[in-house]
């Protein structure tokens, strides 16, 4: 079996007390490697070696830390088979959907790497004062803790770890133990690509070290993606001790489909909206919204299409849809299933495999006060309800705490504009579902986060602005003498 050490210093290591956890294949069961596990003492030893790292890291320049940047884009657009294979057998996902996703990560070092070396200070107009120059310079924040989920385990500690490195920060990155391969990889490759020690340090782990970096003195910014209640408590943490924090939690994504659509069209993009991943996105479409007129058309399709999609070995290319990532997973989405209250049109809570954790996609449908259209599942279930007008289509996808994804199906460009401009929601899709990209801005409101990942706004916020105000003057200034009291 495979065995993952931690990787600090651009060195692979054991954790100080020996601990390490089994990674399961999840689509068998079966035990495929070891990993090393990180605790406060391994927290405290990678944090001490960014922080020492850290002042040559900021003191490169844009231009160099760009070049190592791209230098590391460019190894890991070459080793996008290998980093496919790792993140299928540990995550269950299937290989295609892996290959079309990690062939885009690259972009982010990229981007990131662009805009770091165009980025232009400011000078204000200090409000008409002839008298005084104001600058304003964007600086780097420090060591940066990154506390990253098992679903999208190198693309999302890559929108993370891009925008940190490019603006001059250095990173203690906490991957999901249940499938930290890809992320130690890509500490590896920054390594390689001319990364100076202690720049990338990444440290496998449960609760116990997410806690530990968040609480860490010299940690300047808390970055997370995970639960609700992972946020709030990591959250308050970072909060008592006043540093930057940001988090993309969970979601609850509706989709609103009017009447004016091609049916087949729109019950196509509603499963790719539904059951990517099997279901296992925070911007998964998890309820769907129908225009009264076409509803029970639209139901039979979409329960005769999830029936038809195909639940199997994720490195087939006939597979549609993998495994959950766990045994926890699978029984959660069968007990949430079984406790919905709704009526079953597709899939359920059966066991649909001898083996691993599969879970049948799932379309359930009944009234918005069954607790199913309250709460995430993360699985490939999603729940199902009429609506009569814009107003009421609105009305019943902004009741929910979350506040990330949401997506519109229509052929109105009017009606588009209309609805997704009253939608709560960070991140809308008209008539697609799952785009983005490093210059898009990504995050939600409410229970699904605060701040936002890509583009420039990611930049801020990985950065502090810096004032200087400079009097240039060639007159004295005395506030307190001569007549300066009386003016």
């Amino acid at each position: 079996m495979a065995h993952f050490p931690l990787f600090v210093q651009n060195e692979l290591r054991e954790a100080a007390d020996g601990a390490t956890i089994d990674i399961e294949d999840p689509a068998t069961g079966a035990s495929i490697a070891t990993c090393a596990t990180a605790g406060p003492q391994d927290v405290a030893s990678a944090v001490e070696a960014a922080r020492s790292a850290w002042p040559a890291w900021r003191d490169l320049g844009a231009k160099k830390r760009a070049t190592i940047l791209r230098n590391a884009a460019a190894e890991l657009r070459r080793r996008v088979p290998e980093l496919c294979e790792v993140e299928t057998r540990q995550t269950g996902r299937p290989r295609r959907e892996y290959k079309a996703q990690l062939g885009r990560v690259p972009e982010w070092f990229e981007y990131h790497a662009s805009l770091a070396e165009t980025t232009e200070g400011a000078a204000p107009n200090f409000i008409g004062d002839p008298d005084h120059l104001c600058v304003v310079q964007r600086v780097p924040l420090g060591v940066c803790g990154l506390i990253t989920p098992f679903n999208h385990p190198l693309l999302i500690a890559s929108k993370k770890l891009a925008p940190c490195l490019a603006t001059g920060n250095v990173a203690v990155v906490k991957p999901s133990e249940l499938a930290p391969g890809s992320v130690l990889l890509l500490g590896e490759i920054f390594a390689a690509s001319g990364a100076p020690p202690g720049v990338v340090n990444v440290l496998p782990g449960g609760a116990d070290a997410a806690t530990a970096l968040a609480a860490h003195d010299d940690v300047a910014r808390v970055d997370l993606t995970g639960g609700t209640a992972a946020g709030q408590a990591l959250g308050a943490i970072a909060g008592s001790r006043g540093v930057s924090y940001g988090a993309e939690l969970a979601g609850h994504a509706p989709l609103l489909v009017f009447d004016d659509v091609d049916l087949d069209q729109a019950v196509a993009g509603a499963c790719f909206a539904a059951f990517l991943a099997a279901g296992q996105t925070c911007v998964s479409a998890k309820r769907i919204f129908i225009h009264r007129s076409i509803y029970d058309a639209f139901a039979a399709k979409l329960a005769a299409r999830a029936d038809q999609l195909r639940v199997g070995d994720p490195f087939s290319p006939e597979t549609d849809v993998g495994p959950l990532v766990s045994a926890k997973a699978l029984a959660a989405a069968r007990a949430f299933v079984d406790a919905s209250g709704a009526q079953i049109l597709a899939g359920g809570s059966a066991p649909c495999a001898e083996r691993g954790y599969f879970f049948r996609p799932t379309v359930l449908a009944g009234s918005v006060d069954l607790p199913c259209f309250r709460e995430e599942c993360f699985a490939p279930v999603v729940c199902i309800a009429p609506f009569d007008d814009e107003a009421d289509a609105i009305a019943k996808a902004n009741a929910s705490a979350y506040a990330l994804g949401a997506g519109v199906w229509t052929r109105d460009v009017g009606r588009a504009h209309r609805v997704s401009s009253q939608l709560n929601a960070g991140v809308t899709w008209v008539n697609c579902h799952h785009r983005n990209g490093p210059d898009a801005p990504w995050g939600g409101f409410g229970a699904s986060g605060v701040g936002r990942e890509n583009g420039r706004d990611a930049q801020d916020a990985y950065t502090a602005s810096k004032t200087l105000v400079v009097r240039t003057a060639d007159q004295p200034e005395d506030w307190f003498g001569g007549d300066a009291r009386y003016g």
